[in-house]
């Protein structure tokens, strides 16, 4: 018989907890799902729902969108992008260019975009311009990244990769003082491509249950309620509750197009620092088609420091899950969707964005309701 999220409600709400559990998702979908459905406010007290490093846009270096915006007010170039990037703030004086947008309204040429494919188009109609394609995302965009490479991209068109991989952020939570978490709900696209596997090292060498979930409330609540029943029966498994997307071994495919065409590489993630493996870097056989080899003279490697977050905002502890987004000092005070200071208020995946959306509009030193156990969604 197939449970329904009621089904599995009912089957969590059975469990006999008797300490507070917290779950983390590293995944924007997830959260956004978490949250729209209501499904913190449902669970027993006990539970707690932490949003993780799943936002690709909020730990985007600082340096890389500095380094985007310069290319696109002073290098004559068309800039394409994810348009969730286009509103991310740099640390600059407010006199002076912030955000792509504020650089589009300057002059610059910048076109958001949906998927690499349209980055290809802009520049066959442009061949005579040089298109850059700003491509910041997790595994799941950056494998469709990796494959316009390997089919063969036109000359004009250069890539500015930011590239991510999720697990390596995951292992740096583990392996500090303070994970923060007892149970793992593993992302379910990046599985799709990845494949569940990489999430093995959770519970091999950390002991902590995980299950993948979709982004379906009975997906999600399903691996909730694995991840439970395995910290109350002394279990340790990596669950698949996805199955109709999410298969052993992942996408193949796009796996040998990303290590054929890209390199891992240490990375900065903005306001958190250097993770090593946690990112991607374009292979030397396409250095003709890499902005970085192409326009030396913006590498912005000065910009690389300590406390990349503009003042004020505490994305970064969002983004580790050590505080809630409504716990941040500035959030629905100075910072809200129509004027974010930080990413975490910019991007759909954003968890500020989706609480805000949810209608959690008070800062929770304000309004103790919309603490921890906030009635999100």
């Amino acid at each position: 018989m197939t449970l329904s999220a009621q089904n599995w409600l009912e089957k969590i709400h059975g469990l006999p907890l008797d300490r507070r559990v917290r779950i983390m998702n590293v995944c924007g979908g997830h959260e956004r799902s978490i949250t729209m459905a209501g499904i913190r406010s449902a669970l027993p007290k006990t539970v707690e729902l932490i949003a993780g490093p799943g936002c690709p846009v909020c730990v985007c270096p600082e340096e890389d969108v500095y380094q985007a915006i310069q290319l696109a007010l002073r290098a004559d170039v068309i800039l394409v992008a994810f348009g969730d990037m286009l509103r991310v703030p740099v640390n600059v004086p407010k006199r002076e260019v912030r955000s792509l947008e504020q650089a589009k309204a300057a002059g610059a040429d910048i076109r958001p975009i949906a998927s690499p494919r349209e980055a290809v188009r802009i520049a066959q109609h442009n061949p005579e311009r040089a298109v850059v394609f700003f491509a910041a995302g997790f595994e799941t965009t950056t494998a469709p990244v990796a494959a316009m490479l390997l089919e063969g991209v036109p000359d004009n068109l250069f890539v500015l990769l930011s590239g991510r991989r999720t697990w390596p952020a995951v292992a740096m939570l583990l392996n500090s003082d303070t994970p923060g978490f007892d149970g793992l709900v593993a992302p379910g696209h990046v599985s799709t491509v990845m494949g569940p596997e990489e999430w093995n090292f959770v519970i091999e060498k950390h002991g902590i249950p995980t299950a993948v979930a979709g982004f379906k409330p009975v997906s999600l609540l399903a691996a909730m309620y694995s991840v439970l029943r395995q910290l109350l029966e002394g279990e340790r498994f990596l669950d698949n509750c996805y199955p109709e997307l999410v298969r052993p071994g992942g996408n193949r495919s796009a796996q040998a197009q990303i290590a054929q065409a890209l390199d891992d590489t240490d990375a900065n993630w903005r306001g958190i620092g250097v993770i090593p493996a946690s990112g991607f870097a374009l292979n030397p056989s396409f250095s003709g088609n890499d902005a970085r080899t192409q326009y030396p003279d913006f590498d912005t490697e000065g910009r690389k420091r300590a406390g990349q977050m503009p003042p004020g905002c505490e994305c970064a502890s969002v983004v580790l899950g050590k505080i809630n987004p409504n716990e941040c000092k500035i959030y629905g005070r100075a910072c809200t969707p129509k004027t974010p200071v930080g990413p975490c208020m910019v991007s759909d995946e954003g968890a500020c964005r989706i609480w805000w959306a949810a209608g959690v509009r008070t800062n929770a030193a304000t309004s103790p309701e919309n603490g921890p156990t906030a009635d999100v969604g």
